[in-house]
């Protein structure tokens, strides 16, 4: 669980921008509490990228409000960027420096004095599991690593608000739990996290609420278990101990069992909501019919990812060289956006 909300970090009011004749974003709406795992998903090219650089003050909307733990991204720009911190699907660790060096150089663009600067990069070192390689070079490092090392510098300034721009592409299986439990470490310390991902599980385990963006519009946006409610296909399984038992409560439920099942389970369609499932289960005990055991199925994120934007998760969000948005001082190569 994460912290409670206590106010809003990020609060996006009709938010439009546009390249020539090709809208891409278009009257945006988001508010995110203090202390929360916000996750921003969307097949390529739908605006993520684009979003993310207007918050985090990299380029301007042509319409709306954002405002970023209450500052104005417009208005007051240097205030926004002491309260963020940025880290982008591509690294920003210099080969050419230490693990040490990198972060003492962040402490240096950050204005820290001296002692602070070391005090914050020996905290973070530790923090992120990178006192023994602090020292070597960051081109040495694996890529979980680099990771790491990544997030540790966008921390450096301390920041309210953190930006994650698909902070675990192209990491192994171990790394990426690794990071998830450093970004859930950072949120129950008070942390803002904004995150985008092309790996729906991430945003399943991390998010407290997920956006759904498809060509410059929210489409849909909840808790995942609200989420994976709104679409089709959800139903629990009940398992009894005989057939007595199970036709007993098929008359009752009006379900049939799959007679190519075999087995003494009847499946129920219902969204697996707590009221539905109490109904159901009150109907059976009015009847005296017991239920040896139940699992609730819902669909995944995939399932609302397809259902949304009519296309699946897999193909949409699969790595792949895209241009997000172009700007008039040339398109930006993403992957995976």
């Amino acid at each position: 669980m994460t912290n409670i909300p206590t106010g809003p970090a990020i609060t996006v009011t009709g938010l439009r921008r546009w390249y020539g004749s090709q809208v891409v974003l278009d009257g945006i709406d988001l508010h995110v509490p203090e202390g929360t795992i916000f996750s921003l998903l969307g097949p390529n090219g739908a605006g993520k990228t684009t979003m993310v650089q207007i918050m985090s003050t990299l380029i301007r909307a042509d319409a709306g409000e954002v405002r970023i733990c209450g500052h104005d991204v417009v208005q007051d720009p240097d205030r926004v960027r002491a309260a963020i911190g940025v880290t982008g699907q591509f690294s920003a660790v210099d080969n050419f420096l230490t693990g040490e060096e990198n972060l003492l150089l962040m402490a240096d663009l950050h204005h820290l004095d001296r002692a602070e600067g070391r005090r914050r990069t020996a905290d973070l070192l530790e923090c992120f599991d990178l006192g023994k390689a602090a020292r070597k070079g960051s081109a040495t490092y694996s890529g979980g690593m680099r990771r790491r090392l990544d997030l540790a510098m966008g921390l450096i300034g301390n920041p309210r608000v953190i930006f994650l721009d698909e902070p675990t592409a192209r990491l192994d299986p171990r790394s990426r739990r690794d990071m998830w439990q450093i970004v859930r470490d950072l949120v129950s310390r008070g942390v803002t996290v904004f995150l985008t991902t092309q790996y729906l599980e991430e945003a399943d385990q991390l998010a407290d609420r997920i956006a759904l963006l498809d060509h410059g519009r929210l489409v849909a946006e909840g808790t995942p278990a609200e989420l994976k409610r709104r679409v089709p296909g959800g139903h629990v399984e009940l398992r009894f101990a005989d057939d007595r038992t199970l036709g007993a409560a098929a008359a009752i439920l009006d379900v049939a069992p799959d007679p190519a099942d075999g087995s003494l389970v009847l499946r129920v369609p219902g969204d697996g909501g707590v009221r539905s499932l109490k109904a159901l289960l009150d109907r059976l005990d009015v009847a005296a019919i017991e239920v040896d055991g139940l699992t609730v199925h819902t669909p995944d994120l995939d399932d609302v990812f397809f259902a949304v934007t009519g296309q699946p998760a897999s193909t949409a969000t699969a790595p792949a060289t895209v241009s997000d948005s172009a700007s008039s001082s040339g398109s930006k190569k993403v992957t995976a956006r």
